[in-house]
């Protein structure tokens, strides 16, 4: 598995320890999604997955003002209906593999997170936003709407009815709303962001990797198929961790008392 660090121009890619922390950095533009900053975002994620060292992400945007407050508008504007189609494929394509990645990937989310921003967090798996921070999908108010996969994951994460009001209003709402209605799992104060989903990670990383990719796999497949299709899965998902090596020391680890020591196999 590669392990290379991947050159950006428009995103940050480090690794410490088991984490990859992926980082938009275009602040004087509040980290807008531009056609390089995607192609960046995919080179890195692309990166990250195949790195057998690498157990979870961090995706962040540089600054204090924005997560990513959208897509870049000077670039839109000139886009045609063809551009503007393909454009809007490219970008699901990278969120789809964000979402797939085997991985689980965190979104801190530091401050704007708007339009395309807050499509690209509800692509990870799973979203932590600092008080102050914004949400909101305002593609209407610019004569669109949401191309990066906002019609379908935020009736999804937060029901129908809360999604069009959203969409359709173009709304601003706080990161406390956005706990409230379910489109972010915790919000803390800005100083505690990265830590707490260092935390997080940490904690998925101390359980089985085989187990941790298949339940991730369970969940995003299930959700694109009926409960009856999805429980046929997750059957199937199981019997391929129980036949695993770390479900035998996971097993004998419970009934031993003692920590487990997973190998991911």
């Amino acid at each position: 598995m590669s392990s290379t660090t991947p050159t950006l121009a428009n995103v940050l890619y480090e690794k410490r320890g088991a984490i990859a922390y992926v980082t938009i950095n275009r602040p004087k533009v509040l980290n807008a999604l531009n056609t390089p900053t995607w192609k960046d975002l995919r080179t890195a994620f692309e990166a990250a997955r195949d790195d057998a060292a690498v157990r979870g992400l961090i995706l962040t945007g540089a600054g204090e003002k924005a997560f990513i407050a959208g897509a870049d508008i000077s670039e839109l504007a000139h886009a045609s209906a063809i551009d503007a189609e393909r454009s809007s494929r490219y970008g699901q394509e990278v969120l789809d593999l964000v979402e797939n990645l085997g991985k689980p990937v965190i979104a801190a989310i530091n401050g704007f997170a708007l339009g395309g921003g807050c499509e690209t967090a509800m692509a990870c798996t799973i979203r932590i936003a600092v008080e102050h921070a914004k949400f909101g999908q305002p593609e209407v108010k610019l004569g669109l709407l949401p191309g990066g996969g906002g019609t379908q994951r935020l009736p999804r994460l937060i029901g129908k009815g809360r999604a069009l009001q959203l969409i359709l209003s173009g709304e601003t709402i706080s990161a406390q709303e956005a706990y409230r209605i379910g489109l972010v799992n915790e919000v803390v104060p800005a100083a505690d962001l990265i830590a707490r989903a260092e935390a997080i990670l940490k904690m998925i990383a101390s359980n089985a990797p085989i187990a941790v990719k298949q339940s991730l796999e369970a969940v995003n497949k299930g959700m694109d198929t009926s409960q009856s299709e999805g429980f046929v899965l997750e059957a199937s998902y199981f019997g391929l961790c129980a036949g695993t090596e770390d479900k035998k020391e996971g097993t004998s680890a419970f009934l031993e008392k003692r920590a487990p020591q997973f190998l991911g196999r």
